[in-house]
């Protein structure tokens, strides 16, 4: 059965499909621990932001920046507890990907910068922040990297795109995830760049842990060019509009630690509202299209 919405065309071919394959209990169990952790990263980044210095794995200044970093894993955790609800690998691969990309990125920016983290100081919480820090993105980018090796070792094969992106939203896509990761990867191999490129101070770590979730959101968008479907993408959309919300919160809470005079401020503000507008039509799209199928599915 063929059924138009809008300018796109829904395909449902129920014989047609192959057995899908499924998300494993390996990739379950590491999407289960790093919804934990960025939830915990969530709390003491973004709301307690201001207080790194007390109860984080090193000192994070400006406190904007420490918001940034809190409003991604915010985005993670939302991606992370959705990728979980899925039983299907095509939809939560993205999110396992990126969520790969981010924790590479991380531990490398984490080595080599070992000295600016709390490993000697006198308070407990943030000693043990540091070195719980260390463990987490030593062992979760290992353990990712072999659920992904396992998952396409399992049965089955991808179900068939039945929504494909708009050729606008492709093309807008693919312009922010090239800004991102353009930026990103200035920030990470270049970090003093940042006094251009960035609306607000950044010091070597906090540039290249900026430049974490920059280039995962940027690879994000690669990947989501390669399935070129909405209905896979449900998930990263609402992460991609969560991301988007509150990094627009977080400039609102810390305005007075930006730079507004600069281009750099103008082009980001930008970026964001055209990542908070794209993501929830994504997400809006994708569920107004799975609400659509299940209703022409039914006998």
């Amino acid at each position: 059965m063929t059924a138009n919405l809008d300018d796109v065309t829904v395909d449902h071919h129920p014989s047609a499909q192959p057995t899908p394959r499924t998300v494993n209990r390996n990739t379950r169990a590491w999407l289960m621990a790093f919804a934990i952790l960025t939830l915990l990263a969530t709390n003491q980044l973004f709301v307690l932001a201001p207080y790194t210095a007390q109860g984080f794995a090193w000192t994070i200044q400006p406190p904007v920046t420490a918001a940034f970093l809190g409003a991604g894993y915010a985005a993670g955790f939302v991606l992370v507890v959705l990728a979980l609800r899925t039983a299907t690998w095509a939809h939560a691969r993205v999110v396992v990907v990126t969520v790969l990309a981010f924790t590479v990125f991380t531990l490398v920016a984490t080595l080599l910068h070992l000295d600016k983290f709390h490993f000697s100081v006198e308070g407990l919480i943030p000693r043990f922040a540091a070195w719980f820090w260390l463990a987490v993105y030593v062992f979760v980018p290992i353990g990712l990297v072999v659920a992904v090796v396992s998952q396409h070792r399992n049965p089955g094969a991808d179900p068939a795109r039945q929504l494909p992106l708009p050729r606008w939203l492709a093309v807008v896509l693919s312009v922010q995830g090239a800004i991102m990761l353009t930026v990103g990867v200035i920030l990470f191999v270049a970090p003093p760049a940042a006094a251009v490129v960035w609306p607000w101070a950044l010091t070597p770590l906090t540039a290249q842990m900026v430049a974490g979730w920059l280039i995962a959101f940027g690879l994000a968008m690669g990947l989501a060019m390669r399935e070129r479907d909405l209905l896979r993408l449900e998930i990263p959309a609402v992460g991609y509009t969560v991301f988007g919300l509150l990094q627009l919160v977080a400039l609102l809470r810390f305005r007075d630690q930006v730079s507004w005079d600069t281009a750099a401020a103008g082009v980001y503000v930008l970026l964001l509202a055209s990542v908070v507008s794209v993501g929830a039509y994504g997400w809006w799209r994708a569920r107004t299209a799975r609400r659509h199928l299940s209703l022409v599915s039914r006998p």
